[in-house]
């Protein structure tokens, strides 16, 4: 086999379908509702609780509504490609899986290695949001931790590292090391604490909304002394661009395939009830959030309880703050998840060491790279601030989105009558509708985030060339 022909090599869709059955690496004890519980886990948090607030007061005003329903629309068209794949390919990987069995190999191997940084770096982004609420929550009970422990260095006198943020890292990697139903059913309480919240923030909220804080409604363009713009059409796209992991999250439900009980049906309602009851609250909360506070004073660590606290809502704003340190939990859980079963995949498929492809003799899970994984984002959790994070998560789950919308057009051709559990209506259109939101989304990323991105890339195509391509399954078989 030729260099650019080992590139190209994929798993065919009937061998991964007719493998799905027979794997036993994981044990099968997740059904429809856990699944919807770690789909909306990873969905709702931080863009609730902190960035809805951060952005409407940096980027988008009230509008901040807007930039949610945009993000939102992109994320559906792609969470309708995903729920084809995953009904029709229940394998652990998601994305990654997906690409190997339609684009081939490298291009599957560059996804899963961009994903593993994303999700990663999204559980470091929570984790510092996460740290804010518990700060603010003890600091109304009357608490304070050392100055030093409160954040990373830059984001406060006195501050060197975030405790906080990279001691609740360590635990949920704890967590993920015991049995998936264990962490699942923790997960399943957590997220209905966190509906609560978001039901109690908008049914509170909505008796308070001052419509004067909606106007102007979308502000004036104005740049800064640093030069950079804020507001207007233009502020509108630059914070659908930072919410915009906000919106997605269901894609870490599809990583559990294989802990699925039946997941050519459950993982396609699954991927699309998150979406849905997730957007609903994101646009409520929105709206509920602008409406009883100008959107200038919402640049804090903890927005909404802050919000409540104005008001002299101080029992709600310590509600939202004990519920968002709750809720937040299950964000760090779906993600940790997703990232652990990605790398494990990547592992088992020998494109990275088969050391990380074992599970646990007695839980049954990766420990192995749940441990590593748990190390890394505790350290970014704890060294970076939640701006300079933020930036770098978007970029591989929009690269993650063109590979899934695109080969969704393309398994249509190549193999129309495959089985599918689950079809994409309206293909190509919804498919090319998620491609183009994805490549705008890309297009508004700053500058640091591209150049992070590519040095990422260049790195794994050391690792693949060094190695992946050397090792892989495929190269074995053939």
């Amino acid at each position: 086999m030729g260099f650019l022909d080992k590139l190209v090599r994929h798993k065919p869709v009937e061998l991964l379908q007719a493998e799905a059955g027979k794997r036993g690496d994981f044990r099968r004890v997740l059904g429809l509702w856990q699944l919807t519980a770690i789909g909306i886990g990873g969905i709702i948090g931080v863009g609730v609780f902190v960035l809805a607030g951060k952005q409407a007061a940096i980027n988008a005003g009230p509008a901040v509504a807007i930039s949610f329903l945009i993000a939102g629309i992109a994320s559906a068209a792609a969470a309708l490609c995903y729920a084809e794949f995953a009904g029709m390919i229940p394998v652990t990987g998601s994305a990654y899986t997906y690409g190997y069995a339609v684009l081939g190999e490298l291009a599957a191997w560059l996804i899963g290695w961009d994903l593993l940084l994303e999700y990663a770096l999204i559980v470091a982004v929570v984790a510092i949001g996460w740290s804010g609420y518990v700060q603010s929550a003890l600091t109304s009970m009357g608490i304070a931790i050392p100055i030093w422990a409160q954040g990373a260095i830059g984001t406060g006198e006195g501050h060197v590292f975030n405790v906080v943020a990279a001691l609740v890292t360590l635990a949920v990697a704890a967590l993920l090391i015991f049995r998936t139903e264990w962490g699942a059913r923790f997960n399943t309480v957590v997220v209905a604490i966190k509906v609560a919240a978001v039901a109690l923030v908008i049914g509170v909220g909505v008796f308070y909304i001052n419509p004067a804080n909606w106007v102007p409604f979308i502000p004036a363009r104005v740049i800064g002394a640093d030069g950079v713009g804020h507001f207007g059409y233009q502020g509108i796209g630059a914070a659908a661009a930072v919410v915009f992991f906000a919106v997605f999250g269901y894609d870490t439900l599809t990583t559990a395939a294989e802990e699925s009980k039946n997941p050519q049906r459950d993982l396609p309602r699954a991927v699309l009830l998150s979406l849905g009851i997730s957007m609903a609250m994101y646009l409520a909360v929105s709206m509920v959030l602008t409406g009883i506070a100008h959107y200038s004073t919402l640049n804090t660590d903890a927005p909404v309880s802050d919000a409540f606290k104005g008001l002299g809502l101080h029992w709600v704003a310590l509600t939202v703050s004990i519920s968002a340190v709750f809720g937040l939990l299950s964000v760090l859980f779906a993600f940790m998840l997703g990232a652990t079963r990605i790398w494990f995949a990547l592992s088992r498929d020998g494109l990275l060491p088969g050391w990380f492809a074992h599970v646990h003799p007695r839980y049954g899970t990766p420990h192995r790279p749940t441990i590593v994984l748990g190390v890394f984002t505790a350290l970014v959790a704890g060294l970076l601030p939640i701006e300079e994070v933020a930036k770098l998560v978007n970029i591989g789950v929009l690269s993650a989105f063109i590979v899934i919308c695109t080969s969704v057009m393309i398994l249509r051709k190549r193999k129309p009558d495959l089985h599918r559990s689950f079809r994409t209506p309206w293909v190509p259109v919804i498919p090319l509708i998620g491609i183009a939101f994805s490549i705008w989304l890309l297009a508004e990323l700053p500058a640091v985030t591209w150049k992070v991105f590519l040095i990422w890339v260049s790195l794994g195509l050391l690792v693949y060339l060094g190695y992946g391509i050397r090792h892989s399954k495929l190269e074995k078989m053939q």
